[in-house]
């Protein structure tokens, strides 16, 4: 892999740091977590001690204060390893603290963001049953009682939402109708423990195994005015934001296990002999190697530009869209032609190349479907109105 792509010294050592801390910690409990489906407490403690779960967070709040493309490298290197606990901090960070960190008011923040560097996690509740793409179908809502909103209704796939450590999420939740018809939006601050709202972890799930999904339920649960993050009707602005810088965090993931599932492919393709060659030397694998490692590094090259202009506060929704798509095509690619070079062994749970193929599925699908993407880009290019 290219060694600076115009890095500082700092993010040099930021990566070398996580990359060791994933290979030393993280890699020889990965196998055994994903067949158990456990999320571990552990790993997740010592990533908080070295800054993970507050990244972009100022030092005020307990945070390391990262740029966005350090915070990414950060991403990327450990789901170079293991998805599982790159999603819980891809999503800690983008969909958990982002919002109370973008939105929130500075009561709101001091009370939950120290808590949220220092260990705890925070879940994003935007996914319905019925709405998924379609955020416009939520149908949880939130109705005005004196000084309390009162919600009902229920939210799927929310990760790290259920464990133990969780102090609460971020709920979207409908709270009028606009004047063109449409519904409107808000979003609110559930602490978990409060009266009438229930997490309930998921299981069997085929990838990511050893990160925390959640149900959430909502019986006329009851959250303070206060609670509500922004204004009344904010919530699809705010949904929408947090989705742009999320779809980052996905791409990081997708760049991550990219680059796992070559570095795999490339070291058992020059080991491997047949007929007395390595593997690696028969064209027909040497051009997928090549292949896979083209589109890492225009990958990794567009992605951190993308995070310099969000680093520059410059606008970058379609930029977003499009690593997403793409590093998450370039997963895809990689974890296929992973398994495809092991052969039977691929197919076998022994070799991480399988872990790699389930694992790659989620991110053409989370933050965004791949069709969705393509919705975002062809818009922002003019095809629709």
């Amino acid at each position: 892999m290219s060694l600076n792509n115009n890095l500082t010294e700092d993010q040099i050592l930021l990566r070398d740091t996580v990359r060791k801390f994933a290979e030393d910690i993280i890699k020889p409990q990965a196998k055994e977590l994903d067949e158990k489906e456990e999320f571990s407490y552990d790993i997740t403690r010592q990533m908080s001690e070295m800054g993970f779960l507050g990244a972009f967070l100022p030092e005020e709040y307990g945070g390391s204060e990262l740029d966005y493309v350090s915070y990414i490298i950060l991403v990327e290197e450990l789901a170079r390893i293991d998805s599982s606990q790159a999603a819980t901090i891809a999503a800690h960070n983008s969909l958990g603290v982002g919002p109370l960190y973008y939105y929130g008011n500075k009561q709101q923040q001091n009370k939950y963001l120290p808590e949220l560097a220092g260990g705890k996690l925070w879940g994003f509740g935007l996914t319905e049953p019925n709405a998924g793409s379609d955020a416009g179908n939520t149908q949880t809502t939130a109705v005005k009682d004196g000084n309390e909103w009162v919600l009902n209704g229920a939210k799927i796939f929310i990760t790290n939402a259920g464990t133990d450590i969780t102090l609460g999420s971020t709920v979207l939740a409908v709270t009028g109708e606009k004047a063109n018809g449409k519904k409107e939006l808000s979003c609110f601050l559930v602490e978990n423990g409060t009266r009438g709202f229930t997490q309930k972890t998921m299981h069997e799930k085929m990838m990511w195994r050893a990160s925390n999904t959640a149900e959430l339920y909502f019986e006329d649960c009851r959250v303070p005015a206060e609670n509500m993050l922004g204004e009344q009707g904010d919530g699809y602005k705010q949904m929408l934001g947090t989705l742009d810088n999320g779809r980052l965090s996905i791409a990081a993931m997708g760049l991550g296990l990219a680059q796992g599932a070559f570095d795999y492919a490339l070291n058992y393709a020059r080991e491997r002999k047949t007929f007395g060659r390595a593997i690696a030397t028969y064209q027909t694998n040497a051009f997928k190697l090549a292949d896979i490692d083209m589109g890492i590094e225009l990958a990794r090259n567009y992605l951190y530009d993308t995070c310099r202009k969000l680093d520059r506060k410059e606008r970058f929704s379609k930029e977003s869209a499009i690593c997403k798509l793409y590093c998450s095509e370039v997963a895809h690619t990689a974890a296929n032609h992973c398994v495809q070079l092991l052969g039977g062994y691929g197919l076998m749970k022994e070799y991480d190349a399988e872990r790699y193929y389930r694992d790659q599925k989620l991110l053409e699908i989370g933050e965004g479907t791949s069709e969705i993407q393509r919705l975002v880009i062809s818009r922002m290019i003019g095809c629709y109105e």
